[in-house]
């Protein structure tokens, strides 16, 4: 951002693909400049279209489940020398297959981006925002945070530690002028799925999915309104929220691992399934 600026500055994480980049682009269309961060060199490519949208875009290639990526992204932040007005903590992916049947590390890895990732960056901008008085943070979550997600066991409790983190980051922060909004989508039109290696399950291609312009839609309106959080989809995807407060856990296990189990009926056998992923949003 060579040039002065009167737009606010907005972070989004995970801006290459999927609700991350179709926030960033609702950021840049609704007067905001980015920082705008993606594992992979999409992110480049969708730099430039962010800047066509009106923003002026400072592009951050970085991986968010280490630490020292998350201090790559904020020093980009604190580089442009201009107070920060929205973040949008988006990165996140999921991994499926049985639990006997996925690496550890990979495991691992999910927890370090859906979890430490979140709770490290959010560190660096809730205190910046604190000391400015005002603020929108927007973090994602997923309509898993609120069932047992078995076929993807380690992600549904990442996603349900984002979803409290975030709630209670709210409270705390309500007396600094600062909000922060919790963005719940459900099974979304994105590769999301297809990167955590679930296309042979019934979430794989042909899966009825919410539209990912319109998740990304709900949530930008939700963190400009300042609201607590907001499950993003259709109205069967609400009605599913709604219902998961009444359903009994281990009825809703059950139900996730009729979709989530792969149809190859291959055993376990604990072989690793270790791949590398870029950062993805459901």
């Amino acid at each position: 951002m060579s040039t002065p600026s009167p737009r606010p500055l907005a972070l989004v994480t995970g801006a290459s693909n999927g609700i991350g980049y179709e926030i960033a682009r609702l950021c840049a269309r609704g007067g905001f400049d980015l920082v705008a961060t993606g594992r992979s060199a999409r992110i480049e490519e969708a730099a430039k279209q962010f800047t066509r949208d009106g923003a002026q875009v400072v592009p951050v290639r970085a991986d968010l489940a280490e630490a020292h990526g998350v201090e790559t992204v904020w020093r980009a932040v604190e580089e442009t020398g201009r107070p920060l007005a929205a973040a949008v903590l988006n990165a996140g992916r999921s991994i499926g297959g049985g639990f006997l049947d996925t690496d550890l590390d990979d495991e691992l890895s999910l927890i370090s981006l859906n979890v430490t990732s979140v709770v490290h960056l959010a560190k660096h901008v809730a205190r910046h925002m604190a000391a400015h008085h005002e603020g929108r943070i927007l973090i994602t979550s997923s309509l898993s945070a609120t069932l047992p997600t078995p076929y993807e066991t380690v992600y549904g409790p990442s996603r349900a530690f984002t979803r409290m983190f975030a709630l209670g980051l709210r409270e705390e922060l309500k007396d600094h002028g600062v909000t922060v909004t919790t963005l719940m989508p459900g099974a979304t039109d994105s590769d999301f799925h297809a990167r955590a290696g679930m296309d042979n399950t019934a979430f794989g291609p042909g899966m009825k999915k919410n539209s990912r312009r319109e998740v990304a839609r709900q949530g930008f309106v939700a963190m400009m309104k300042g609201r607590a959080e907001i499950v993003g989809g259709d109205a069967a995807t609400k009605r599913a929220a709604i219902e998961h407060r009444f359903l009994p856990e281990t009825y809703k296990a059950a139900r996730h691992a009729t979709k989530a189990r792969p149809r190859s009926g291959q055993p376990f056998v604990g072989r690793s399934t270790r791949q590398t992923k870029p950062n993805a949003s459901r």
